[in-house]
C-alpha cells in the first residue's frame, strides 16, 4: 500500500471513531485499527483498499445517522443495515461486498465479527429472496462489434480513439480486468516475427503475489497498440496514459477511466452505452470463444479464473447449445 492510502487507511479508522455514538471507540480498539492499517500495507491490491474504505465509510455513516453503534456492532444491527440497504434497492452483490467490510473492520479491530450471527444470515437470505441473487451482466463487445467499430474508426484514427481503440483490443486479447490493462507497460510485451506478441500481466485479482500471466496478442492487436505507441511517443514505462485536452500524454491512465472509454466506443458503434462496463471486452471474448468451441478450463485459464462460475456466467448462452440436450438432438438429427 503507497503511503497516502496509508493515510486513507488511518484516516477512515478516524473516521469510524467519530462516528460512533458516544465520540470515540475505546482507545485499545482504536490502537488495534492503527497497528492494522500498519501491518496491512501491501497486503491486498488497491482496488480491494478502495472497496473496504468506500464500504465501511458508507456503514458508519449509516451507524451515525441511526444512532447505533459501529465498532462493536451488535448483530441486530447489521441485520438492519442489511434490511436497509435491500429497500434502496442496492443489488445483492453490493450488498454482501457491505456485509464483508463490517466483518473485516470488526476483525481488523480485534472484535467479535457479528456478520457470523443468525441474524445476519437470516438478513441476507430476506434479501436474496427479495431481489434475487442473479446479477445483471455487462453488455459484451464481441468480434462483430470490433469489426463494426474499426470500420467506423478508420485506418488512422486521432490520437484519442487510437488509443481507445488499441485498449479495447488488447483487453478482449488477454481478457484483461480493467486494472491488468492498466498496468501494462511497454517491457511487458514482446512482439513476435509473425506480428503477434506476448504481454506479461505481472499481477492480477486471483494472483496477489505476482507470480505473473504470460499471454498472447493478435497481430491485429499488436498493430494497433504499436500505432498508439508511437503516435503518443510512448517507449516506456505505462503503455495507456491520460491525454490531454489537446492530446498530449500524460501519466498512466487510471482503471476509473476504462468504463467510460469502453461506452464511448460501444456508442461510436451504435451501441447503447448504458449497457457497457468496464467488464464489456473480457465479458465479450469469454462469449466468443465459447462459441468457437473452446471448453470452460481454456477459458478459465485465458481469463484467469479460479472458479468457473463467472466464466460459465458470461458464457452461458453458447455453453447451454452445446449442453446435453443440444447433444441429444444432434445426434438425433445427424
Amino acid at each position: 500500500m503507497a503511503a497516502d492510502d496509508d493515510k486513507r487507511g488511518l484516516a477512515l479508522t478516524a473516521e469510524a471513531a467519530e462516528l460512533t455514538p458516544g465520540g470515540s471507540v475505546a482507545p485499545a480498539v482504536a490502537e488495534r485499527l492503527e497497528a492494522h492499517a500498519h501491518a496491512a500495507r501491501g497486503a491486498f491490491a488497491p482496488e480491494t483498499e478502495r472497496a473496504l474504505r468506500k464500504a465501511s465509510a458508507a456503514f458508519t455513516a449509516w451507524a451515525a445517522e441511526a444512532g447505533v453503534p459501529a465498532l462493536p456492532c451488535p448483530p441486530t444491527a447489521v441485520a438492519a443495515y442489511v434490511d436497509a440497504l435491500a429497500a434502496r434497492p442496492l443489488k445483492p452483490a453490493s450488498i454482501r461486498q457491505a456485509v464483508w467490510a463490517i466483518g473485516a473492520l470488526h476483525r481488523a479491530a480485534g472484535l467479535d465479527d457479528p456478520v457470523r450471527a443468525e441474524a445476519v444470515r437470516l438478513a441476507l437470505k430476506r434479501m436474496a429472496r427479495a431481489l434475487g441473487t442473479r446479477q445483471r451482466q455487462a453488455a459484451p463487445i464481441g468480434e462483430d462489434d470490433v469489426r463494426l467499430l474499426l470500420r467506423v474508426v478508420g485506418a488512422e484514427p486521432a490520437i484519442r480513439l487510437q488509443r481507445d481503440v488499441a485498449l479495447l483490443l488488447v483487453m478482449r486479447d488477454l481478457l484483461a480486468r480493467r486494472a491488468e490493462a492498466v498496468a501494462l507497460d511497454v517491457e511487458d510485451i514482446a512482439p513476435a516475427a509473425d506480428g503477434s506478441a506476448t504481454a506479461l500481466i505481472r499481477r492480477s485479482k486471483t494472483d496477489q503475489e505476482g507470480g505473473g500471466a504470460m499471454l498472447w496478442l493478435s497481430p491485429r492487436a499488436a498493430a494497433h497498440l504499436r500505432r498508439w505507441t508511437t503516435l503518443a511517443g510512448v517507449t516506456e514505462g505505462a503503455i495507456f496514459r491520460r491525454l490531454s485536452k489537446a492530446g498530449r500524454p500524460g501519466g498512466r491512465l487510471a482503471p476509473s477511466a476504462v468504463p467510460t472509454i469502453l461506452k464511448g466506443l460501444a456508442a461510436l458503434a451504435a451501441l447503447d452505452p448504458a449497457a457497457f462496463s468496464g467488464h464489456s471486452a473480457r465479458v465479450g471474448m469469454t462469449q466468443d470463444l465459447a462459441a468457437s468451441g473452446s471448453e470452460l478450463p481454456a477459458i478459465m485459464q485465458a481469463g484467469r479464473w479460479k472458479s468457473p462460475a463467472m466464466p460459465a456466467r458470461y458464457a452461458e448462452r453458447a455453453l447451454a447449445g452445446r449442453g446435453a440436450v443440444a447433444r441429444f438432438y444432434a445426434r438425433r438429427d445427424g
